[in-house]
């Protein structure tokens, strides 16, 4: 009974909080901190500028794990409390009376800022932060609540030899010996996780916007060959989404930061996007994998979640689904709209697929998918613009924005401005789109077929071959759509929808001995078996500029023609590939399986595979260097020290792949008796984990 009375004053006095903290409205703050990579520590102060709606008796903050030596209010110290999620300040304070209170604090962040690097062996280092929806209270006293929008200027003093990127524009630096403190200076308000800073060694191209926006590209040292293929088109981007969002670009500047084993594909933070450094890509690399999406989805993001946020997760559509529909607009300026109409039907197969497996859910599900908030929220938005007319989405849309700016959003906000552009009721969309479950897949279809001839030609072959009787009859189907399109997106497809043996040698001759790569590239995923009378052309495919084709036509090649082993792992020697070494690793498990190729460097090329594995590599890479180990010639001990460290990683897919490949190795005495062997020499982490699963 004394326990339930206890958690109940305790529940009680949160949502007394909670409700206290509506009646004050922080409006500035200025942040100094110095980040101190060896301890993993950061030290700073920040002075808040808040008024009081109505009067109280305390006010809070957010701060995980943090200690204060310093909690002053209007310059005098004040009374407060701390536990291990807030700081609590108690003190009378009078309705329409504006205060400032400032902290001097140290925080050991968990998680938010990560520290890459830092050790003897490192040449990379680097510190980051990622405070997506409410965790920049692990190194900050702020708010873990969307709703609180603060103007933030931050200031960082750090090493003098490396470079400090965050919110806002640069307008001073000063040096010592040994350091240099930069100051940054944000205009407007924003929801404290969109607060952010990147430090490691930089350079920076600087482009303008058609409206005189500085866009900072920034780029490690040795990527500078990189820089073009890798931000292509962002001049563009940015260009087109001001006119096409019909609101001018609502921030100082921009920036855009690549970071080392970042834990998405990217991050909206204001004026200062991190995204992971994978997307650096060469000129070879950008028919494959490219970061134009990524670049328009982050941009649009300015408006959609920075400029104009939700309330709440059950919202969360209002940004990702819009940043998503801009990005997609974005690429068909870029790459037309036979790229736009494919992209949205293949997104569009998923969500079907999704819905007949009863696993389709509502925009308004705060636990919902990323699917669901990114590509079924796209669909939204087109089918929306669809019904109520392009001319009006646009207008509202700017009129949303507008008058929302620097605010908090719900659907409902939103919705009520579509209807006075339509000027009709949307509650059957909003049922249908919104709320609803299931994807409406009858209505979705039609629309492709209606606006892209090439999807309805697409479609009408599906429906064709199912009432064909004979192989033959496909064949020549088939034969027939390919040789009459000129879609590239389509004969994809077709190659991607079809078994090999439906596919003509015709068909087959035809895209070796064209320039389509992305054809060509289809065309090679989908082969198993090579016709001899084809192998000369299928051999031009290690000529081609993708690294994903090279891949596939080295592996099927290798396969298909064991006595030409030694001609294509030399031809293949020296590509490397992808940032994560898609090429390399697949040629050396290749060479080391292959008899008596370059035999005195056997080692050579184990060795190599193996240092893959270590955490100076991106985890894309050790995952796939581990795979191909495991599945080859097993693992030595300086493979299991590494594979242990991934147990502990800051990403969660990668730790959850290192875990679940530590579960299998345990089903063999040998290696279980092996990590047991290792337990002495493991740091604190790694020893607790690995005896959880002995024991």
């Amino acid at each position: 009974m004394h326990y339930k009375i206890v958690l109940f004053i305790y529940l009680l006095s949160l949502s007394l909080t909670a409700q206290i903290q509506e009646k004050v409205d922080f409006t500035k703050a200025t942040l100094n901190i110095s980040v101190l990579p060896d301890s993993k520590e950061i030290k700073g102060n920040v002075t808040y500028n808040f008024k009081v709606l109505q009067a109280i008796d305390s006010i809070f903050l957010d701060a995980k794990n943090m200690t204060f030596t310093s909690v002053k209010l209007k310059n005098k110290n004040v009374t407060f409390k701390t536990n291990d999620e807030q700081i609590i300040i108690k003190k009378n304070l009078k309705k329409d009376k504006s205060y400032t209170l400032q902290l001097e604090y140290t925080a050991k962040p968990k998680q938010t800022v990560y520290f890459i690097g830092w050790d003897k062996n490192s040449t990379h280092n680097q510190v980051w932060t990622q405070g997506q929806g409410k965790y920049t209270s692990h190194w900050l006293p702020s708010f873990d609540d969307m709703n609180e929008k603060v103007e933030y200027d931050l200031n960082i003093t750090f090493d003098k030899n490396y470079e400090v990127i965050a919110n806002g524009k640069l307008t001073n630096k000063k040096t010592n010996d040994t350091s240099t403190t930069w100051f940054f200076d944000m205009e407007k308000p924003i929801s404290s996780y969109l607060l952010a800073f990147a430090i490691g060694d930089y350079n920076a191209k600087v482009l303008e916007s058609k409206s005189g926006i500085p866009i900072e590209l920034y780029y490690y040292p040795n990527d500078s060959l990189n820089v073009e293929p890798t931000y292509r088109y962002t001049k563009k981007i940015f260009d087109f989404l001001e006119d096409e969002i019909g609101v001018a670009y609502p921030w100082q500047n921009y920036k855009q930061i690549p970071v080392k084993d970042f834990l998405y594909a990217g991050m909206e933070n204001t004026t200062a996007t991190i995204f992971s450094d994978g997307y650096m890509i060469d000129e070879d690399a950008f028919i494959d994998k490219n970061y134009v999406n990524v670049n328009a989805h982050e941009l649009a993001h300015q408006w959609f979640g920075d400029l104009v946020t939700e309330v709440d997760g059950h919202h969360h559509w209002l940004q990702e689904g819009f940043a998503t529909y801009y990005a997609l607009l974005a690429e068909k300026e870029i790459f037309g709209e036979d790229y736009f109409y494919w992209k949205l039907y293949d997104t569009a197969q998923i969500l079907q697929s999704n819905s007949e497996n009863n696993k389709g859910e509502a925009l308004t599900n705060d636990k919902a998918s990323s699917l669901t908030f990114y590509e079924k929220g796209a669909w939204a938005l087109v089918m929306l613009k669809n019904k109520v007319g392009a001319k009006a989405f646009k207008k509202r849309i700017k009129r949303y924005l507008e008058k929302y700016q620097f605010e908090n959003v719900k659907i409902s906000d939103f919705i009520s401005e579509m209807e006075h552009a339509s000027e009709t009721d949307l509650s059957d969309f909003y049922s249908e789109w919104i709320s609803g479950k299931q994807f409406p897949t009858e209505k979705v279809f039609e629309y492709l077929k209606n606006n892209s001839e090439s999807i309805a030609t697409y479609l009408s072959l599906q429906k064709n071959i199912t009432g064909l009787e004979t192989s033959i009859d496909s064949i020549k189907a088939i034969d027939t759509t390919f040789f009459n399109t000129t879609s590239t997106k389509l004969k994809k497809h077709i190659l991607n929808t079809y078994s090999e043996h439906l596919i003509s040698n015709t068909i087959k001759k035809q895209i070796l001995t064209s320039n389509e790569l992305l054809v060509r590239q289809a065309l090679i995923k989908n082969t198993s078996k090579i016709d001899t009378k084809l192998k000369a052309l299928y051999e031009s495919l290690l000529n081609d500029k993708s690294y994903i084709t090279i891949e596939n036509a080295l592996y099927k090649l290798f396969l298909n023609f064991p006595e030409d082993r030694n001609l294509y792992l030399d031809k293949t020697s020296t590509t490397i590939g992808f940032p994560d070494k898609n090429v390399r690793l697949l040629w050396l498990t290749l060479a080391l399986v292959t008899e008596n190729y370059n035999s005195l460097k056997t080692k050579e090329y184990y060795d190599e595979l193996g240092s893959y594995t270590g955490k100076e590599y991106s985890p894309e890479t050790r995952e796939t260097a581990f795979q191909y180990l495991y599945q080859t010639f097993g693992f030595t001990d300086f493979h299991l020290k590494n594979l242990l460290q991934a147990t502990a990683h800051h990403s969660w897919r990668f730790k959850k792949f290192a875990r679940g490949l530590t579960d299998e190795l345990l089903k063999d005495e040998d290696y279980k008796n092996r990590f047991k062997a290792m337990l002495p020499n493991l740091n604190e982490e790694e020893n607790h984990y690995i005896k959880s699963k002995l024991n």
